[in-house]
């Protein structure tokens, strides 16, 4: 139906007969002549009718509008170009030449949009409705093909390393760790269901317990959990695991695959080899498991300094074991009244009872304004100048609470305070980091015992795997797990896994899992770890996380082609939806409906 694409005619063509088809991106009338500007996925090129070159043609080309889809015949001419006149576009790869059109079919007439594809659209669910219109705006056209860029560098760079690609179930068994699963009724088996896979976990070590040692899955994966702008209920990850390896095995492959990734689907080069830090550094500094490195506000321990300070929020937590920290914003003592208490509106939601600040507006401390500076003594306040290097126009925040949570805290105000100064504008930096010794363990007070903080298959620490053995739990126990950051967001994540026996056992107990339990949950995989497993470990990176950054979005949404909506819905397709009474009969279930308020 074509001689070429839409984007491939250049002065060397000049002289042919040509035959292109696409969309009409755009159509202009000057003074009787026609322009139509036709589109496909490659590009745009310019068509002009004319009554003296085909009188059938142009008058067929009045009847056009936008988004119609039609098929041209024509003659490849340069573009006027003199002293006097410049028709050519430099903005197009085609803009230095035209096509004299001979023949026009309209293929198919297109209905009035329900929105411009030039034009940004702030009204998402408008987008996602006609989400088949959004896909053709060139934006997203590129991040589609970004992404296919992305997965065929990851296939071949991984079948280069030996990796097989093999397909693991999409109906599986619900276990009890993790997200919230989807369900699936099974209509042969009433009242039994299959579970959505929340990621390929057990069997891909399965796989490795079968003697594959190379497996990777561009794997579909599913939570029932909340959504936000990098969360999505179904998900791609590229699913990674291998036999007779350790953890640096798996970073300098994870490290070689990014590598190729970003060079192939973005033309960047990055490192061969990324920093690392602990995940107790990391709290400690930023405040964040996944950190932002691309700017400081990085944390100052006041902890000694303050613990017997008279302002009862920082000698309080200290003597309550806590710390007290603080983060110097440099030159933001101006931050209005309704900033501040965003910070304290932020900081009081991640479990703190305010936020406590000193604007130092001059260099002496009657200058500074602050809540509780007055209670401060000489010393102390030398001591958080000497500290923090304040200096007039200086922000300093703090937080006081036990270790965890005023990381956490201070880690959540230093982004949104970065946010609001503006620290990232303009930066393309591509800071990519390792994150490990993650914890092994951590204690949910509401049921009262240790839960795993990855999943009940991570490898402790060779230095802690004596304790885990001997019952000695505490949320001390650091696990062989590893994140890979890129710019404050985690790419992935993976551990080496246990694969004996009694050290499997050991960690069911501290889960406080019975035999029984066990048996009933993981039977298959404990009962395949009695027959020579290998010691094996993973990773797992989020596909549509690693394509938004490639691509530059600030959403998932933006990189997948049909994804839902915040609340889960996809409005294009109306799922999800209620179904024939039949169907639910089959399967032997019954809803029932809360009344409507």
């Amino acid at each position: 139906m074509r001689t070429h694409h839409c984007n491939e005619l250049r002065p060397s063509h000049i002289g042919e007969t040509v035959t292109l088809i696409g969309w009409v991106n755009s159509a202009r009338d000057q003074g009787g002549v026609i322009f139509i500007d036709l589109r496909d996925r490659e590009g745009v090129t310019q068509c002009v009718f004319r009554s003296e070159v085909s009188p059938e043609a142009a008058e067929l080309s009045h009847k056009l509008r936008v988004e119609d889809v039609i098929q041209v015949t024509g003659t490849v001419e340069a573009r006027l170009k003199t002293d006097s006149v410049d028709t050519t576009n430099d903005k197009l790869a085609t803009g230095s030449i035209e096509i004299v059109t001979t023949k026009l079919v309209i293929v198919n007439k297109a209905d009035v949009l329900p929105f411009q594809l030039d034009k940004e659209l702030s009204n998402e669910d408008l987008r996602m409705r006609y989400r088949y219109l959004d896909i053709r705006r060139p934006r997203i056209t590129q991040n589609l093909r970004t992404r296919h860029r992305v997965t065929k560098s990851t296939r071949d760079f991984l079948d280069e390393q030996g990796f097989c690609e093999i397909e693991t179930p999409i109906l599986s068994k619900s276990t009890p760790e993790g997200a919230r699963d989807f369900l699936v009724p099974s209509r042969l088996q009433p009242g039994s269901f299959y579970a959505l896979p929340q990621a390929p976990q057990q069997y891909k070590q399965l796989l490795m317990v079968g003697g594959m040692e190379k497996y990777f899955q561009i794997a579909k994966c599913f939570r029932d959990e909340d959504l936000r702008a990098d969360r999505q209920p179904e998900f791609t990850q590229i699913d990674i695991e291998a036999s007779f390896v350790g953890q640096e095995d798996i970073i300098k492959l994870v490290e070689g695959l990014l590598g190729r990734v970003f060079k192939e689907a973005r033309d960047t080069t990055i490192p061969a080899s990324f920093d690392r830090i602990t995940w107790r550094e990391a709290m400690n500094v930023y405040g964040s498991d996944k950190p932002d490195r691309r700017f400081g506000l990085t944390f100052v321990d006041l902890t000694e300094e303050l613990k017997n300070c008279e302002f009862r929020v920082f000698s309080g937590a200290v003597a309550a074991g806590g710390v007290v920290k603080a983060i110097n914003a440099k030159g933001f003592a101006d931050i209005s009244t309704g900033q501040i208490e965003k910070l304290t509106k932020l900081a009081q939601a991640a479990g703190a009872k305010g936020l406590a600040y000193i604007q130092a507006r001059g260099e002496d401390r009657e200058s500074w304004r602050s809540p509780f500076v007055k209670r401060m003594t000489d010393t102390e306040v030398e001591a958080l100048r000497a500290k923090l290097g304040i200096e007039a126009g200086d922000l300093i925040l703090f937080a006081a609470d036990q270790w965890e949570p005023a990381c956490d805290v201070l880690g959540r105000v230093r982004l949104e305070c970065a946010d609001m100064q503006n620290l990232l504008e303009g930066n393309e930096e591509l800071n990519f980091l390792w994150v490990t010794e993650f914890p092994l363990l951590a204690f949910d007070e509401e049921s009262g015992r240790y839960v795993a903080v990855h999943h009940p298959f991570t490898r402790p620490l060779k230095e802690d795997e004596e304790k885990l053995l001997n019952g000695e739990l505490s949320t001390d126990l650091r696990a062989q797990a590893y994140d890979v950051v890129l710019n404050g967001t985690e790419l992935g994540g993976g551990s080496i896994r246990i694969h004996e026996a009694p050290l499997q056992a050991a960690m069911f107990k501290a889960l406080g899992i019975s035999d029984e339990t066990a048996a009933e949950e993981f039977g298959h995989i404990l009962d395949a770890f009695r027959f020579g497993a290998p010691p094996h470990g993973g990773l797992a990176l989020g596909l549509d996380r690693t394509v938004m950054l490639i691509c530059g979005e600030q959403s998932i949404r933006e990189v997948i082609a049909f994804p839902k909506n915040n609340k889960g819905s996809d409005l294009m397709s109306q799922s999800p939806a209620e179904v024939d009474p039949k169907q639910l009969r089959d399967l032997r279930i019954t809803t029932s409906k809360k009344p409507t308020a």
